[in-house]
């Protein structure tokens, strides 16, 4: 049996009112009375009534949906963002579509051509670790498809962005380890591309300047796909590990590289406990055994900043010109791992 729903010509009948009538009475018109209204609206809810979101869309030339293209939804990070978004976009009216890139290029280009097809009225992104060439969201964005970007940016589309201090959140994590009397800190990180990336190493990199400990290059270990490959992680592990200069600690730059790389090291029974901090987002830190000392992002609110930010430029009456750049405060919360035994 084919599913139909009820429509306003069903309320118009069932209450001997024109379809005029109803539609002026579910959009609260002020041309139709108060008692009208109530009877309207009493009986829409007791069918259950939802307006055709095919029909107002055609109408208002909105789908009132929302892309989202983010690298991994079962990253903790992405997880949490996400719900911030979805808290803000359904109390305005906004469904969603969430897609995944897997850090990889040509999907998350895949994903964007089909949420522009589909007809949605902007673009949440987040990019892959591969995306150097993203001229597909460049020709999106002159078109006219609003695209604001959060966490991983790029400065060649000029809308809004949203990220947190990955700058102050890696400084303040390497200088943790460096005043538990660590020296040899290795820093695990993702694709050198992107702006994490970038912003965090620059941060691990002040860090040990300020304490006078020399930057050595042979520590820095890349994983373009940012722990969702074990065997990157791995091999990372491996050469820091056999390397002349062994680390005493390990600062991870990303939420699946973290808990990757912090279950590897465990496996691997080193003769000396390595010091460790990661960005991430779990809520379970402390179960692990030592527990996790973190770097936490305000995930849910770079996702509520990022929806405002899109939402104002789908609903501004003109263009919009004045573009901002928010930085949202990390918090670094200390636990076992980072304490020198």
């Amino acid at each position: 049996m084919k599913f139909e729903s009820a429509t306003i010509k069903d309320i118009a009948k069932a209450l001997n009112l024109s379809t005029s009538t109803v539609s002026r009475a579910l959009r609260g018109s002020y041309e139709i009375s108060a008692e009208t209204k109530k009877q309207v609206l009493e009986y829409a809810e007791k069918i259950n009534y939802r307006p055709n979101p095919i029909a107002l869309s055609l109408k208002e030339r909105r789908t009132r949906s929302i892309g989202i293209v983010v690298s991994e939804i079962a990253n903790n990070f992405f997880s949490q963002a996400i719900n911030g978004i979805e808290s803000i976009a359904y109390n305005k009216g906004y469904h969603v579509i969430i897609t995944q890139s897997h850090e990889s290029q040509d999907r998350e280009r895949v994903n964007v051509e089909h949420l522009a097809a589909r007809g949605v009225d902007g673009l949440l992104i987040s990019l892959s670790s591969e995306s150097v060439d993203i001229s597909y969201l460049k020709e999106l964005h002159e078109k006219g498809l609003p695209i604001v970007f959060f966490d991983r940016i790029t400065p060649e589309i000029e809308t809004h962005t949203v990220t947190a201090n990955n700058y102050l959140g890696a400084f303040h994590a390497t200088e943790h380890l460096i005043y538990e009397g660590y020296k040899k800190i290795a820093h695990i990180t993702s694709s050198p591309y992107l702006s994490i990336t970038k912003e965090r190493l620059e941060g691990y990199r002040e860090a040990l300047a300020k304490h006078n400990i020399v930057f050595n290059d042979s520590l820095i270990k890349y994983c373009t796909h940012g722990g969702m490959i074990s065997a990157e992680v791995e091999d990372a592990l491996a050469a820091l590990f056999k390397s002349k200069t062994k680390p005493d600690a390990i600062f991870t730059a990303g939420d699946r590289l973290t808990l990757t790389c912090y279950s590897l090291v465990k496996q691997m029974k080193l003769k000396k406990e390595a010091g460790f901090i990661g960005f991430s987002n779990t809520v379970v830190g402390d179960l692990f055994s030592p527990s996790l000392t973190v770097v936490k992002q305000p995930a849910s609110e770079i996702g509520q900043s990022a929806i405002e930010f899109l939402i104002q430029i789908i609903e501004s009456k003109r263009p919009v010109t004045d573009f901002q750049h928010r930085v949202l405060d990390t918090e670094l919360i200390i636990r076992e791992s980072s304490k020198k035994i």
